[in-house]
Order: structure tokens, then C-alpha cells, then sequence
């Protein structure tokens, strides 16, 4: 794994606030654009430079000028996700409506106001997660596996004669979506399509707002198959919850399902598999028996964690947080892979003798913390897709290597998401199984 080079550059700073209509915010001097490639190389660099620059809550600017505090140190960001009433995830508090324009390209990720479990608060949120829950709950951990399994090799079925294969395009992104389509209910030939849909969704870009359409009407279409013929599927156990709720509820918590689970897997597989290729010592100890994937995966959320910030949470009041003046509806963006750095926390941290200092240590805050936390069961079906995907890989192709220089590997320009735009290899062709599904 490479890690931030001792030269730390400073971050971009802006000297000018101005919200995408144009329409003027208030400047906060200093404020860093939360965009460059600093963010796709060397974000540890950056975190570094922003932490000692500017302490543990820093300023920033959003695409168009918006601004928005990032939030860093470790224990600023368990306060934060630890007091609901103070720094709700409640986005109609956001004091920046009023000049957003319409198009805005990170508007999908920040969202609006509406009805779902991952856009309200409170009581409300509650009710949804209740129902939310035991829906995935009733995933079946070996049936699971099984799908994990069957959908791995039909994947890997598509390359393994070639003896090349990107395991970002081939593998890494196909393969959570096909899990998590027939999770919720839909068939697999309708997975692929949706990928692609999350990630021009993810990805922030022109295309965004259109995705974000069309994410929804895949939705509608399934939550009517199911509710006129039910299933074994989280949607129909959605739909068999004692307290109804509307089809817009229904539409909206499928999607923040299936969004928070595609990407930051398909993520979690490729930054482990790239550990495994480009960390020489990793790759030897793996070998040796004396590391397993697990330990890869869990080094990863640590070191290289698919979702390095979350947006986001919004002050009730005035407040004091880091030493710095929060304003009543200020964005606060949740920089997990920063906190995960710090280095206040990190020297508490006992030596394992893992390249990261933390070996089985799970006090990471790759799925956030708090009331907003990556529910357990959602967590548990990422891990057992992540890792039996993995587990499949190198047991069918065990002599995988890059094909380029690891300097040469590109990361997904996003300040946001963490993951490799491919990853090229080159194995020794093998038969497929046979398994055509």
C-alpha cells in the first residue's frame, strides 16, 4: 500500500464565495475547494495539510461555490454524528436553498428534502429504519453466499479465457449491483443496467440529475412486481411491514438501499484487491497463510475506505465545534477517511504488527457512526459479498497480476468516493465452469 508522501502540499484555497445562481454567500477566509487531484492521489497528503492548516472542522467550497464545513478530527466527528438534536441529518435546515441552482451536480448526493430513511429525522427516521431493518435482516447469510458464489464465476467466466481481464469494469462493480438486484427482487438481467445508472449517479457529474430519474423508475417498476406477486426479497418484506407506507416511501428507501450498498462495494473489492497486488509484503503474507482477505478488507477501511466523506449534517442553532463558528443550517460534510487519520486518535492505537497499525481493529468510521450508521445487517451483507467475491477471485485465477505499473492506476475523480477507475491484470487462462445461470 502506498502511503502520503512526506512532502504535504497545501490545499487550494478560495478567497471568493459565490452559491451557482449567483446570488452571493458569506466568504469564509481560507476555504478549501473540495475538488483537484489531490483528492485522487494523495488524500492522506491533504488531510494532513488541511488538519494543520486549519484544525479539525475546515472550511470548504462545493461545486458552484457552495460552502460547507469538513469535518476531520475524529472526536469532532463522533460529536457531530452523536447528538442528533444539535446536528440533525435534516437537509430542509440546509441555509443555502435560496441559491442552489436547480442543476446543481452534487445536488443527488446531498439530496433534498423528502421521505426516506436516509433524508429524515427524528421520529420519522426512526419509523423508517423500523421498517427498513428487519427487511434485511431476513437476508440469509448462506443463501447469500451462494449468490455471491454463483454470480463471481459467472463473471469471471466472461474473462477467464482472455488472461486479461480490469477487475474494476469486469468485476468489482458488476458483481455487488447482481447481488443486491436479486436481494431487493429484481432479475438479473435488469443489474447491469442499474449499475450503470449508480454510477453516473455517484460519479456527480452532467448526467447525474437524469440517473437520479431514472434510478426511480427501476424502483417503481419492481415495488409494483412485488406487491402483485410477492417474494423472498427485501422488497416484499418491505411491503409486508405492519404500518403502511406510500409508494413514494417505498420507492425512495430502495434506492438509498441500493445506492449506499453498490458502489462503496464495488470500492471496498477493488481498493482490497489492489492492496493484495501493488503491497509486496501484504501480497507475500497472504500467500504464506499468514493474512487472510479479511484482514486486506478490514486494512482497507482504515487506509483506503471507499466512502472518505459523507454529507452530510446541518446545525439546529449557532454552535461551537472544533473551535470554529458554525451558523445555524451550515452543512457539515463527514470526512471518515480524514477521521480515520487522525493522528490524536491513531496514538492511542495499539502496534498488531499490521502495515496499518490496526489489524483487526474496528474502531473505523468507514460506515460513519451514530443514529445514521451503516445498519448492521446492511454491513454484514457488504462484508459477505465483498469477501466471497474476493475469495472466488483468487481461487479461480491465484496468479493475478498487474498489468501496468501501480503508479500508472487511476483513481475515480471524487473528493467523496474513494475507488480505482480500472484496475488491468493478467492471469493464466483457465476453462469456465460452465455455469451459464
Amino acid at each position: 500500500m502506498t502511503h502520503p508522501s512526506s512532502a504535504v502540499p497545501s490545499p487550494e484555497p478560495v478567497t471568493e464565495a459565490r452559491s451557482g445562481s449567483g446570488c452571493p454567500v458569506s466568504p469564509v477566509p481560507d476555504a478549501v475547494a473540495l475538488s483537484g487531484p489531490g483528492f485522487h492521489t494523495e488524500p492522506r497528503a491533504l488531510y494532513h495539510a488541511m488538519r494543520r492548516d486549519h484544525g479539525a472542522v475546515v472550511p470548504v467550497e462545493l461545486a458552484g461555490d457552495v460552502p460547507a464545513w469538513l469535518v476531520i478530527g475524529y472526536r469532532e466527528l463522533h460529536q457531530v454524528t452523536s447528538d442528533g438534536e444539535l446536528f440533525p441529518r435534516d437537509v430542509g435546515l440546509w441555509n443555502q436553498w435560496g441559491s442552489l441552482p436547480e442543476d446543481w451536480p452534487l445536488l443527488p448526493m446531498v439530496g433534498r428534502p423528502m421521505p426516506s430513511i436516509y433524508f429524515t429525522a427524528g421520529a420519522e427516521h426512526r419509523r423508517h429504519a423500523e421498517m427498513v431493518g428487519p427487511a434485511l435482516e431476513g437476508v440469509e447469510p448462506h443463501e447469500l453466499r451462494g449468490h455471491c458464489e454463483q454470480l463471481a464465476d459467472r463473471l469471471i467466466d466472461d474473462v477467464c479465457r482472455r488472461g486479461t481481464a480490469d477487475l474494476i469494469a469486469d468485476f468489482a462493480e458488476p458483481l455487488p449491483v447482481l447481488v443486491l438486484a436479486r436481494l431487493v427482487g429484481f432479475p438479473d438481467d435488469e443489474g447491469l443496467r442499474i449499475a450503470q445508472v449508480l454510477k453516473e449517479l455517484a460519479d456527480g457529474g452532467p448526467g447525474a440529475q437524469e440517473a437520479h430519474l431514472r434510478f426511480g423508475e427501476h424502483m417503481r417498476r419492481l415495488l409494483a412486481a412485488r406487491r402483485a406477486e410477492p417474494g423472498n426479497d427485501v422488497t416484499s418484506r418491505m411491503l409486508a411491514h405492519p404500518e403502511a407506507f406510500t409508494d413514494e416511501e417505498y420507492v425512495l428507501d430502495l434506492m438509498a438501499i441500493t445506492a449506499a450498498g453498490h458502489l462503496t462495494t464495488a470500492d471496498w473489492i477493488g481498493n482490497s484487491m489492489r492492496l493484495m497486488l501493488t503491497d509486496d509484503e501484504f501480497a507475500e503474507a497472504l500467500a504464506g497463510g499468514r493474512r487472510s482477505v479479511a484482514e486486506a478488507m478490514n486494512e482497507v477501511l482504515w487506509e483506503d475506505g471507499p466512502t472518505q466523506i459523507l454529507a452530510g449534517r446541518w446545525a439546529a442553532r449557532d454552535t461551537q465545534l472544533g473551535g470554529r463558528s458554525i451558523r445555524a443550517g451550515d452543512m457539515l460534510l463527514l470526512g471518515l477517511g480524514a477521521a480515520n487519520a487522525d493522528p490524536h486518535m491513531r496514538q492511542h492505537m495499539p502496534a498488531t504488527g499490521s502495515l496499518s497499525g490496526q489489524g483487526g481493529n474496528s474502531a473505523h468510521l468507514a460506515f460513519s457512526h451514530g443514529e445514521y450508521r451503516c445498519p448492521f445487517p446492511a454491513q454484514e451483507i457488504a462484508e459477505i459479498i465483498a469477501r466471497t467475491g474476493i475469495e472466488v477471485l483468487l481461487d479461480r485465477l491465484p496468479d493475478l497480476e498487474l498489468a501496468v505499473g501501480a503508479q500508472d492506476l487511476v483513481r475515480r475523480p471524487s473528493a467523496f468516493l474513494r475507488g480505482m477507475t480500472s484496475l488491468p491484470v493478467r492471469f493464466t487462462p483457465v476453462r469456465p465452469t460452465g455455469d451459464s445461470l
